[in-house]
């Protein structure tokens, strides 16, 4: 049954609790680090820590996707996994920088890595479902759309998310700093506003967007009979084995670019706060990091408005013109030219200039991989295949997570600034191996065989 193609607005409000997701992921990845540090943890140790987001994200999205392609409830296929997410996603936020209270049932350090591993795991129920429901209900015409529009709303989320704790201690003047152990009510103050938010953009989707259940009847759930049968891991093991040719070469370009961005959210705030603002290495507590780390989320959120404003405004039209791949890897090229510049970079205010081109390789990471991904898939697997393309995502990160505290720590002697180096050059083999990708149907491609 082929699909109608929407309006503009449809496609918004279909996307528009990715605001959401990413103003509450934004909280966390600009502020998790600074919060372990608080509560004690040691900068070899915080990629451990941050293992708990692709963990989860690893196991959490293959079962949401595999399960949500075979639902139907009076919300839809999609829009139950939002909701059940968003709630828990709230909770977590509202807690995280309050796990100082459960000290009396384990060290706040743990608690707070728990809380990071609730949130992660609350984060992907909710997101999952997303990129599926893009390619539920938009046609191959309009996918490119449809996740340059998430990609937006993303970086918009982000970009408040990540400056809301440096606005409410600069302009509102919140305190930015507080007691040895303890986390700075700006931090705080964020993460509640940052619940909130969530919970309205996810619901205004819900709301506002449709599933019909006569395109699941006559497109998937026939289909779907004689899988039914079959248990869970039999289902997943066969669909890993037949996973398309082309899921498996972006998998190698996901690989680089997600190692890539994990050594971001983790070292960006101690390689900052010693390579440029001259803090020591175990000073976490004085007012100097704070300012490194408020610092720190004012960047991640230029990146991501960057991001918004690329996959908004020219994402679509770039790839419609060079390609999606040509795009792909111009634009991975950029972000890795960009980590390494941050290497030579002495003055927090020129740090907002490496992260234009981050911001550009973000908006394209968080949107063309998808869209090449989603003509090469089976529409009645689209879920679970979208989910299992997770593991890409996670896999890199959690490799990352177990070797790269170590590698900072006694390869790069404590300097998390050639992390970021690393970074760079991981994000430029990406680039390059983009180009080996067949992008099943690309327009470009396409208008090139006429």
């Amino acid at each position: 049954m082929k699909r109608k193609q929407m309006s503009f607005w449809d496609v918004w409000n279909m996307s528009f609790g990715f605001l959401g997701i990413q103003f509450g992921f934004a909280l966390q990845n600009a502020n998790a680090s600074r919060i372990l540090q608080t509560f004690g943890a040691d900068v070899e140790h915080l990629s451990w820590f941050w293992l708990a987001a692709p963990l989860t994200g690893m196991i959490i999205q293959p079962i949401v996707g595999h399960y949500s392609d075979r639902t139907w409830t009076r919300l839809g296929r999609r829009r139950p996994y939002f909701l059940v997410g968003a709630i828990f996603t709230s909770i977590a936020l509202v807690l995280m920088p309050n796990s100082a209270m459960f000290v009396s049932i384990a060290p706040s350090m743990f608690v707070g890595a728990g809380m990071l591993m609730i949130m992660d795991a609350s984060i992907n129920i909710t997101m999952e479902p997303f990129r599926a429901l893009v390619a539920d209900l938009l046609p191959s015409e309009q996918r490119t759309l449809g996740f340059s529009i998430q990609t937006a709303l993303i970086g918009i989320g982000a970009f408040f998310g990540s400056w809301l704790p440096y606005v409410l201690a600069e302009w509102l003047g919140i305190s930015k700093v507080a007691a040895e152990g303890q986390i700075p009510d700006n931090v705080i103050f964020s993460f509640y506003i940052g619940a909130v938010v969530l919970m309205i953009t996810i619901l205004w989707t819900v709301v506002k967007t449709k599933e019909y259940p006569d395109e699941v009847e006559t497109r998937d759930v026939v289909d779907f009979e004689p899988e039914e049968k079959k248990s869970f891991f039999v289902s997943i093991a066969q669909d890993i084995k037949e996973m398309p040719k082309t899921m498996r070469q972006l998998g190698i370009v996901q690989f680089f670019s997600w190692f890539a961005l994990f050594s971001m959210w983790v070292f960006t705030t101690p390689a900052v706060a010693v390579h440029i603002y001259g803090t020591s290495i175990d000073d976490t507590s004085s007012l100097l990091y704070q300012e490194a780390g408020n610092w720190v989320g004012i960047i991640f959120g230029i990146y991501n408005v960057v991001s918004a404003i690329y996959a908004f405004f020219f994402l679509p039209r770039l790839a419609a013109y060079f390609g999606r791949k040509n795009t792909h890897a111009v634009s991975l090229a950029l972000g890795g030219l960009s980590f390494i510049s941050i290497f030579f970079i002495k003055t927090p205010e020129l740090l907002l200039l490496p992260m234009v081109g981050i911001g550009i390789a973000w908006g394209s990471i968080l949107a063309m991989p998808y869209a090449i991904l989603a003509g090469s898939l089976p529409v009645k697997k689209m879920g679970v295949y979208m989910g299992l393309f997770n593991f890409f995502i996670t896999l890199p990160q959690i490799v990352n997570g177990v070797f790269g505290g170590p590698m900072v720590k006694r390869l790069f002697n404590s300097q998390a600034i050639y992390a970021l180096v690393l970074a760079g050059v991981l994000m430029l083999v990406a680039a390059l191996v983009v180009r080996f990708v067949d992008d099943k149907d690309d327009v470009y491609k396409l208008k090139r065989q006429v």
